[in-house]
């Protein structure tokens, strides 16, 4: 299709004949009837918003019709009853939330299908705090779009920055739209929005109960607090949950070990170990540079903490020309012989050493705690 085809079928499209050489060209106003295009209206104002002929018109705001909650009071009423319930089941599932920390114990684990086997307080806990927000949430929309003002404002796009007039404007809008939405007058409504908006924040506060108890002065002791020199504790090989004997203990070697009598069927074994585990070098007794950490070891051994004194990560990088343990987590490097001191990266402390010797059938033991509290620094480290 040429140009001249083109622009002709163009001109059809448009209601008017082709602008041939003596031809006059049809205005809208000599174009027949059935050509014209429809004149745009604003049907909230009540006044043409755009000249004749205007393809994008605008064609204004849609004639407001009045909702069933707006011409009948029973219907309004209906309304009013359903979002003070949902605000109502609101104030009770905080409740709940508040009830389930009381009810379920923190270690109570339940079959629910299909989620399978869960913690009873945390599904409880999940359960009751997000019933109490959507019922909130779902109220105030409720609310919202039956019985608050549903009139179409229209209006134009302003500068950021508002003047005297627009602001006392807005103030004024607020004061209707407050009046509007019947906050005074629908006295259920508003109590029980207040009931429920008071009782959530109470949820925030259930959860303070996590932080307790104090610890007291269980950050200071270990497992290893109840060996004594007349009652000392053997150390048990973490891998093969025998005794340890020096002699099977060579130069270089890094070995993992826990206090006798912690099994893996133990309850607590995850809480304790944390506390408890033990990371044994053998080091040269000419190469321990500090001589107060070579007194608590036996014959080169010595025996520290696993646990980082930065944020607890357990430590199993050890170079053996250097002596240096890295821990994995943020490269804190302790040299273990010297004192396991940190020498790199974020860890406050050196790692707590413990005082181990060997026992009449030459088994490796321990006759005290750790020299001072274990993992990450806290406020009233003791040492």
């Amino acid at each position: 299709m040429d140009l001249r085809s083109r622009r002709s079928h163009r001109d059809r499209d448009l209601g008017r004949r082709p602008h041939h050489q003596g031809q006059e060209v049809m205005s809208h106003d000599n174009m027949p009837e059935e050509h014209k295009l429809p004149e745009a209206h604003d049907a909230s104002h009540g006044h043409d918003v755009a000249p004749h002929g205007d393809p994008f018109a605008d064609p204004g705001l849609p004639v407001h019709e009045p909702r069933r909650t707006d011409i009948d009071e029973r219907a309004a009423q209906r309304a009013e009853r359903q979002v003070s319930l949902m605000f109502i089941v609101s104030m009770l599932a905080t409740v709940g939330f508040i009830a389930s920390y009381v009810v379920f114990p923190i270690d109570k684990i339940i079959y629910v299908f299909p989620l399978g086997h869960v913690s009873a307080l945390n599904l409880a806990l999940g359960l009751t705090l997000g019933v109490a927000l959507f019922c909130i949430g779902a109220g105030a929309v409720h609310w919202a779009r039956t019985l608050m003002s549903d009139h179409e404002v229209p209006a134009e796009r302003h500068a950021i920055e508002a003047d005297d007039e627009v602001r006392a404007d807005v103030i004024e809008q607020f004061k209707t739209g407050a009046a509007e939405s019947g906050f005074g007058r629908r006295k259920m409504i508003r109590n029980t929005l207040i009931g429920s908006m008071a009782l959530v924040p109470l949820s925030g506060v259930v959860l303070l109960r996590d932080l307790g108890p104090l610890p007291e002065t269980k950050l200071d002791h270990t497992g290893w607090q109840e060996a004594t020199p007349a009652q000392p504790i053997q150390l048990i090989n973490m891998n093969t949950e025998l005794p340890m004997k020096a002699e099977d203990i060579v130069i270089g070697s890094l070995t993992f070990a826990k206090p006798q009598g912690l099994t893996q069927d133990d309850e607590q074994f995850q809480e304790k170990i944390a506390k408890d585990a033990l990371m044994l070098v053998r080091i040269a007794p000419e190469d321990i540079k500090d001589t107060s950490s070579r007194d608590l070891g036996f014959e080169g051994i010595l025996a520290y903490s696993k646990i980082c004194t930065h944020v607890g990560c357990p430590i199993s990088l050890y170079e053996q020309q250097t002596h240096h343990a890295l821990c994995p987590c943020h490269q804190s490097t302790f040299d273990l012989s010297d004192g396991a001191r940190v020498i790199f990266g974020p860890a406050g402390h050196p790692l707590p050493q413990l005082k181990i010797t060997t026992d009449e059938k030459g088994f490796l033991v321990a006759t005290g705690d750790f020299s001072e509290p274990v993992g990450p620094s806290f406020w009233e480290r003791s040492a």
